[in-house]
């Protein structure tokens, strides 16, 4: 059996994002950043993967608990499973990966509330995903959904890499008639309704309407195992089916800031009006409840903060370096000069 976790006592270098890169996230909504997470990382959840394929690793009650996963017998032919940070060491790791949170502590930070994990396998043959937006799904008050989708194969045009339209991320959240996605867009005269949001069928999905102000906008995200996809919960995207003879793994987080009401726990129940005392706290602080890992991965939840450090205390905020990348700065005290 392949070596099922990172190794928890690695220590990586902190990647900080340049202020080109985070305006190129505002500006095209997406932002690759090339090789974050080191290849033998990529090789230990690759392997992973070949052992669940197999039956090697999780029982058949791992895969079915609370309806995340897929049922037993169709663990050789799922094309994806969701939420198994919850039941498994390595995809908690993946999950918080260092590398990861240090670019979304930049792009939505520095306060950061992981709240879904997909695991994506997409082999030769297996069908892609209509137009859809991913605070549509799990809504944040405030907004502030970001995704972030690790290769773990090469994403390629012709095994069905993710597709974007470029200048919809500043669209707002396409509501169905039922309500679904109504919670983040009040208020607006003429946005309409939209029905079957990730439907392949274009002539059915609601949203081709907002795809078609874009168009030649799109965007493929070619990616090489490594690199990572950070992504806004607005933009409008897409992956087509898998016409080649390899398969495109991925491993993608949702994530939050961490001081934005989540009432949303991946379709299951939770008590009150917000879940977020489910979902984990990775970077930061927040006022708001929050989780703790449960294979106790180190992140923010679980690491005691300094005592002492008096810029601890203060709120920060991401700014521009003079060597032109962004860090974490402590507010100053006194008034504003401008």
């Amino acid at each position: 059996m392949a070596t099922l976790e990172i190794n928890p006592t690695r220590e990586y270098t902190n990647y900080r994002i340049s202020v080109e890169q985070y305006v190129s996230f505002r500006e095209r909504g997406f932002l690759v950043v090339k090789g974050l997470v080191p290849p033998e990382d990529v090789q230990a959840l690759n392997d992973h993967m070949d052992d669940m394929r197999a039956g090697r690793v999780f029982n058949d009650d791992a895969v079915k608990i609370h309806g995340f996963g897929v049922k037993p017998d169709e663990r050789h032919s799922a094309a994806r499973m969701h939420m198994l940070h919850r039941v498994s060491e390595i995809h908690e790791r993946f999950f918080l990966h260092p590398r990861m949170l240090d670019v979304l502590a930049a792009l939505i930070g520095p306060d950061v509330l992981a709240l879904q994990s997909m695991l994506f396998f997409k082999d030769p043959g297996q069908v892609g995903q209509g137009y859809h937006q991913d605070s549509y799904y799990i809504p944040t008050f405030p907004d502030t959904l970001c995704g972030a989708w690790l290769a773990l194969t090469p994403a390629t045009v012709a095994n069905g890499c993710v597709w974007y339209a470029v200048g919809s991320q500043n669209e707002p959240v396409y509501p169905d008639p039922r309500g679904l996605g109504s919670a983040l867009s009040t208020n607006i005269d003429d946005l309409g309704t939209i029905d079957n949001a990730s439907s392949m069928d274009e002539s059915a999905n609601g949203l081709k309407r907002v795809v078609k102000k874009y168009a030649g906008q799109e965007a493929a995200a070619l990616a090489e195992p490594g690199d990572v996809v950070f992504f806004g919960g607005h933009i409008v995207h897409w992956s087509y089916n898998n016409e080649s003879d390899m398969p495109r793994r991925a491993y993608v987080g949702h994530y939050c800031n961490a001081r934005s009401f989540v009432p949303w726990n991946a379709g299951e129940a939770f008590e009150g009006e917000s879940g977020n005392y489910l979902h984990i706290l990775a970077r930061g602080s927040t006022h708001l409840p929050y989780a703790q890992p449960q294979f106790g991965t180190p992140c923010a939840a679980n690491a005691p903060r300094p005592v002492g450090e008096a810029n601890e205390a203060r709120p920060k905020s991401i700014m521009g370096m003079e060597d032109g990348l962004l860090s974490a700065m402590p507010h100053v005290g006194g008034m504003d000069p401008d």
